[in-house]
């Protein structure tokens, strides 16, 4: 596929020889005549210098032709003007790297559908969003790439008492915002239909909005976790503490944050304030053994420098922290933070790289990811002009069995669908598909 990079900083060129390595086509753009100089004698890559908010400098590099642009700059609204641009000049797709949490909240201005971008990819977001997931559940998969980040899936296991268990899906009285994706029985996954009865020991994954899924939950499931709340010590205030804190919420969670810098701590107290914020550093021991690290349940560490992370971890788990994951930058660490029992290292590069793999698609598919522990996808799919899927109700397509739409959004709008809904060209849908017949499902969305 052709690629365009705009920004040649360290996610730029971490991301460009990813690319190249897997024989993507990659044009790289930066101002710094050194980084391009660099770029092209270490990469086997095409590297311009010239400013990619330009048109001028974009239609150079072809943008027409490329398939995706990734404008990853270190400034925010460089890349929002420059990946909107590359999208109006033809780019099929378009990814903007943003910082600022503001840019993504849905709340106050939506940014991403007024400037006609396909995502807003915050690295420090993903990881927060992968932290969350491990605390509070490792089966949970918050699909943060898909429908604006408003739906998850979560897997759990159907209990004997359940009232689940036994009972036909279409007699129990669902969330309107849920669907039962996926059931896991004897080592065989298939796609949950109206029809089918969960069993005392299957595997099921609901899908939903955040708050629809946690009610679900009951029906399958007693959640015997949260008979009290559990202490989330955070350290370090930065956007992936942040994300985090606001992520994990206040019904399960007793959540603490140390922060060395006092005007960040003045803004924070301002923003989370379910979080008892300490304006204190996590790299020394006796702070973190007064503030109680040692009776964590889970104590993570997001200072934004590896070292520091890591060795506050280490003083962590030492002290009596029951789990310890960090957030490191470095590959060559992998190593060594499982060497010094940190549950979890969240790598902002992977969890990014996993993203952008994720969009390097033709046609309809806009990303997917895979289901653990089976042969089950999730789709982001434009329904485009022509696509046999368009104006027709659900319920007439012949979907059911291998593909599930979970979600439609249209005008800005998430929802998840009844059997009467019809998909209409320029929405996009979150669905389910079995690798098996996915070739095939697949066509009935392409023009």
């Amino acid at each position: 596929m052709h690629v365009m990079i705009l920004g040649a900083g360290t996610v730029g060129t971490w991301v460009a020889d990813l690319l190249c390595r897997r024989r993507h086509s990659v044009t790289v753009v930066d101002l710094d005549a050194e980084n391009v100089r660099r770029i092209n004698a270490e990469l086997d890559v095409r590297a311009i210098q010239g400013n990619g908010a330009q048109s001028t400098v974009l239609f150079q590099c072809g943008v027409a032709a490329s398939d995706i642009c990734l404008a990853l700059t270190g400034d925010d609204e460089v890349n929002i003007v420059a990946a909107s641009m590359a999208k109006a000049l033809g780019a099929r797709r378009s990814v903007a790297r943003v910082y600022a949490p503001a840019l993504r909240d849905l709340s106050t201005f939506d940014y991403q559908r007024h400037f006609g971008i396909d995502r807003l990819l915050s690295l420090e977001q993903l990881s927060a969003t992968e932290l969350a997931r491990t605390i509070r559940n490792p089966d949970a998969i918050p699909l943060e790439n898909f429908a604006r980040g408003q739906l998850v899936v979560y897997d759990l296991k159907v209990d004997a008492a359940a009232p689940a268990a036994g009972t036909k899906l279409s007699d129990l009285k669902l969330p309107s915002g849920v669907r039962v994706g996926s059931i896991l029985r004897e080592d065989r996954m298939w796609i949950a239909s109206a029809g089918d009865e969960p069993r005392a020991g299957d595997q099921i994954s609901l899908l939903g909005t955040h708050g629809d899924v946690v009610d679900a939950r009951g029906l399958f499931a007693r959640d015997k976790r949260f008979q009290r709340k559990e202490v989330v010590m955070i350290a370090g205030g930065g956007e992936t503490g942040y994300h985090l804190a606001q992520s994990l919420g206040e019904d399960h969670y007793h959540i603490i944050m140390l922060e060395k810098d006092g005007d960040r701590c003045e803004y924070l107290s301002t923003q989370l304030k379910h979080v008892t914020l300490l304006h204190a550093s996590a790299n020394r021991r006796m702070i973190l053994e007064d503030e109680g690290a040692g009776k964590a349940d889970w104590f993570v560490a997001c200072t934004g420098n590896d070292e520091n992370n890591i060795m506050a971890c280490v003083e962590a788990r030492e002290l009596g922290a029951k789990h310890v994951l960090s957030v490191v930058g470095r590959a060559d660490y992998a190593n060594v933070v499982e060497k010094l029992g940190i549950d979890l290292a969240v790598s902002d590069r992977d969890v990014a790289a996993r993203q952008i793999l994720g969009h390097l698609h033709e046609g309809a598919v806009i990303s997917h990811t895979k289901l653990p522990h089976g042969s089950i996808e999730v789709y982001e799919l434009e329904i485009l002009d022509g696509a046999p899927v368009s104006g027709k109700p659900l319920c007439d397509l012949p979907l059911s069995g291998h593909c599930l739409v979970a979600a439609i959004e249209r005008d800005g709008f998430v929802k998840v669908p009844k059997a009467t809904d019809q998909l209409l060209p320029g929405d996009v849908v979150v669905a389910l598909i079995d690798d098996s017949v996915a070739e095939d499902t697949l066509k009935l969305f392409a023009a």
